[in-house]
């Protein structure tokens, strides 16, 4: 797929090869073309120069067939007006923002944007936004038994309550992210478009959790 990126400094520099590698197209913006030096001599992608909040220059990279946007530039307004751009002009629902200020983190998480800083801890987590498929591990215990997982679902399960997802899963529905707040949920509490499940399984069960909740539930559910 292809995916946008704002900011061409150490942290936009990684994704754009880590995205390459994994046989994605990309495009990275940055308003200083020495900027681009840190790319490898190899990078395919497309290098713009300009501010990422402007509709000419997302265009020019190709934000109109972009399946992510990802806004990590030195600039928490840039940022986050870049990724509003992104998603409110050009619809495009995946995005991400580096904001530097946890107070200001705080409120775009509430308006559905997701946030993120520091800079590898950043591409990963920025990966497991564009990157859904599959179940991410936050956490194993140091024999690997038990995992603590961030998990993508079909949106066929809004609307299951969690008793329904732990009964088809076998996994503990740890806790809900939902509009930037954790939530632990009830037996009763039910999974909303936007949420996203973090579940404590054991380690070899996480491809089979995964599958099941790509899937469809159960009318019984």
């Amino acid at each position: 797929m292809h995916i946008v990126i704002m900011g061409c400094g150490r942290v936009g520099s990684t994704l754009a090869h880590i995205l390459e590698d994994n046989g994605h197209s990309v495009a990275i913006i940055d308003r200083d073309p020495q900027a681009f030096r840190r790319l490898r001599s190899g990078f395919r992608g497309r290098r713009v120069t300009g501010m990422g909040f402007d509709r000419d220059v997302l265009e020019e990279a190709g934000i109109e067939s972009a399946a992510a946007y990802v806004a990590v530039s030195s600039g928490d307004n840039s940022n986050i007006i870049s990724a509003r751009v992104a998603r409110e002009t050009f619809g495009v629902d995946n995005v991400v923002a580096r904001i530097y200020d946890p107070r200001r983190a705080e409120v775009y998480q509430r308006l559905g944007i997701p946030t993120v800083a520091t800079v590898r801890w950043t591409a990963d987590q920025i990966l497991r936004r564009v990157l859904p498929e599959g179940a991410e591990p936050l956490w194993r215990d140091p024999t690997g038994t038990v995992v603590l997982a961030e998990v993508t679902f079909n949106p066929a399960w809004i609307g299951t309550a969690v008793r329904g997802v732990e009964t088809a899963t076998g996994a503990r529905l740890a806790f809900i992210n939902r509009m930037g707040e954790a939530l632990v949920p009830k037996p009763d509490t039910v999974v909303q478009e936007g949420d996203i499940l973090h579940v404590v399984t054991a380690g070899n069960e996480m491809e089979r959790v995964n599958k099941v909740l790509s899937g469809v539930p159960d009318e019984e559910i």
